[in-house]
């Protein structure tokens, strides 16, 4: 049973907007056509290009859903969230930092407010993009089973090409200050904790958010944060047709030679069937199917954080999954970050090595 803990990242009764969708994901690259390659490979289509930036999307009506751009070093650079109309953007312009509405300049078009939340990350908050025709997709695969037999005379074959990826499912970050993160979100997006992690000490650890669309039900987590060592990008989702659309996605990306994280398994919180893949720079991409679904009222969960409660059946965690990678530079970040943040401590850093190492 969980005991009494210290405050939890909670809902906001009064939020300035409500998010409506995760639009795009943004990083920088050094090479172009190498994440472009593999992002096809991964299950995308490139909707457009410019000399200095890829946009690629899914088979959804969003003009696009991932952002290339042309960069010294590979890094993640922020993402995009959609708002349900100009006067929302008018509200954000408000925040401290906050850009004015400019036109958005990209496929679809639409207007943004540029804002920087507590970690450092880059959110365009964007709305008023033209949609771009869905593209078709294939039906799921049908299953028999004992209790059903659906399919008779009639043999099973998933196509042996790329996954058609539907959307951009949910983004995961960790982050130094931890607490501030999560009120930022909550107050200023709406998003609902869906979950909440513990530390042994009942110290929230890891909260997975999801959006607040009413009655609509919304998917279980659209933005993570967990407690980290420094400001970082942890993996982004990618939502696929089933379950042999995720199988699939192994086999065409082993057979192309790319770098298999961990999977295929079902995650715990959320219950996606997952599969994690790196890109050419080392970068986390998850293909995922079979996700939970809430509506606003459904209450927040509460548990304790560890290996296993990260997956319900699949091969082990590997230990280069959750390891921090440790360089001089980091040292001397995670150094500051210790003294600097309110959220961090040595004691804390033992727990966390203990709860997931």
């Amino acid at each position: 049973m969980i005991q009494q803990c210290t405050p939890q990242p909670a809902r906001h009764p009064n939020p300035t907007v409500k998010a409506q969708r995760l639009a795009h994901i943004i990083f920088e690259r050094p090479d172009l056509e190498k994440a472009e390659k593999f992002l096809h490979h991964f299950g995308l289509h490139t909707a457009d290009r410019t000399d200095d930036t890829l946009y690629l999307r899914g088979a959804a009506e969003a003009p696009y859903c991932y952002v290339v751009r042309k960069g010294s070093k590979a890094r993640f650079a922020g993402f995009g969230l959609e708002v349900a109309s100009r006067e929302d953007l008018d509200k954000l312009v408000k925040l401290p930092g906050a850009s004015v509405v400019e036109p958005l300049n990209t496929p679809g078009g639409g207007e943004v407010v540029r804002l920087t939340d507590p970690a450092g990350f880059r959110v365009e908050v964007v709305h008023g993009q033209t949609p771009y025709p869905a593209k078709p997709v294939r039906e799921p695969l049908s299953l028999n089973s004992q209790q059903a037999t659906v399919r008779v005379n009639a043999t099973q074959r998933a196509p042996a090409c790329p996954p058609e990826i539907l959307k951009l499912g949910h983004i995961v970050l960790e982050v130094t200050d931890y607490q501030a993160v999560c009120a930022w979100y909550t107050k200023h997006f709406g998003l609902i904790p869906s979950d909440v992690q513990l530390l042994p000490d009942n110290v929230p650890f890891i909260t997975f958010f999801r959006l607040d669309l009413g009655d609509t039900p919304a998917d279980h987590h659209t933005l993570t944060f967990g407690q980290g060592l420094w400001n970082q990008f942890n993996h982004s989702a990618y939502e696929v047709v089933d379950q042999d659309a995720v199988a699939m996605g192994q086999r065409v990306l082993r057979d192309k030679g790319y770098n298999h994280a961990w999977g295929i398994g079902r995650h715990l919180l959320g219950s996606q069937i997952f599969d994690y893949w790196r890109d050419p720079w080392g970068f986390k991409h998850e293909h995922y199917c079979d996700g939970d679904v809430f509506t606003a009222d459904n209450p927040t969960g509460v548990s304790y954080a560890s290996k296993a409660s990260i997956f319900q059946w699949g091969p082990p965690v590997p230990d280069n999954f959750l390891k921090p990678k440790f360089s001089l530079s980091a040292i001397i970040e995670l150094l500051k970050n210790l003294r600097r943040s309110p959220d961090l401590s040595v004691g804390k850093l033992v727990l966390m090595a203990r709860t997931l190492l």
